[in-house]
């Protein structure tokens, strides 16, 4: 009877700490949202270190995101004029692509490269810092670890990524040009008039709008997760994997639930 029960002890134990530890986590992550964007607010400003950030987050994200972009509205500059081969309507290849590139494929595309290059870097730098104690000396100098760390990270994020997501966007259309006007032979003038009658100035600042949210995700819940690093280095490891499969879920859920708000209040149409 006594092994009957420790056994049901244990698998409520169990399923206890599966409820318990994400909430705990998502707590984590709230509570350092709120501390950052009221530490982003108010003074001191740490301008240096913000510049920093842009550098690291935006700049240095460049040439991955440029190569992604290119090949992304190439190949799907492809397979769009296919589809609309059958039907004879290759001429609309141009503002689909644009379309799909402004309001979804260019955001979250750009989110998610920079999530897996500068998202894990924040979770693993902060996370190092907490392990040797870097950290609790900069509380011991009676300086903020969220204003001096977190802060200037969730501006750099919030800025940079909708930086980001234009470039793609951007990149993309000349890589669905080269493919569709040089590589399949599109009528140019068919093509390009169709991206002027389709796309819209909306399009792409929603789109902007939306990869301003997915870079305040990546810096927060990065910073969360480095600040929140437990056990050494194995820990860091642990927390850097963690917070990239956590943004790049987010971007994913907040992209459709975003979609839907734009499209149903009538600001895409």
């Amino acid at each position: 009877m006594s092994g009957v029960k420790g056994f049901l002890v244990r698998r409520v134990e169990a399923i206890g700490a599966a409820i318990i530890e994400p909430v705990e986590e998502l707590g984590t992550i709230l509570r350092v949202m709120g501390l950052g964007v009221w530490a982003a607010l108010r003074p001191p400003y740490r301008i240096r270190e913000v510049f920093r950030q842009f550098h690291f987050v935006g700049v240095q994200s460049l040439t991955i995101v440029c190569v992604t972009g290119g090949f992304t509205g190439a190949v799907y500059a492809l397979q769009a004029a296919y589809g609309f081969g059958l039907f004879d309507a290759e001429v609309l290849t141009g503002s689909t692509v644009t379309l799909s590139l402004a309001r979804t494929l260019g955001p979250v595309f750009a989110a998610l490269m920079i999530t897996g290059r500068a998202g894990s870097a924040m979770a693993a730098e902060i996370g190092t810092m907490r392990v040797t104690e870097q950290v609790d000396a900069l509380e011991a100098m009676a300086v903020d670890p969220i204003e001096y760390l977190v802060a200037p990270r969730i501006v750099a994020g919030t800025l940079m990524v909708p930086m980001a997501a234009a470039i793609f966007t951007a990149v993309g259309m000349f890589g669905a040009y080269l493919v569709g006007v040089q590589l399949l032979e599109i009528n140019e003038g068919a093509f390009l008039y169709r991206i002027e009658w389709y796309a819209d100035p909306p399009d792409l600042i929603w789109g902007l709008v939306k990869a301003a949210v997915f870079g305040f995700v990546i810096a927060v819940v990065g910073c969360a997760k480095g600040l929140s690093v437990r056990g050494g280095a194995a820990g860091v490891g642990k927390a850097t994997t963690r917070a990239v499969v956590i943004a790049s879920v987010s971007i994913l859920v907040l992209d459709y639930f975003m979609t839907d708000l734009f499209m149903s209040t009538g600001l895409w149409i």
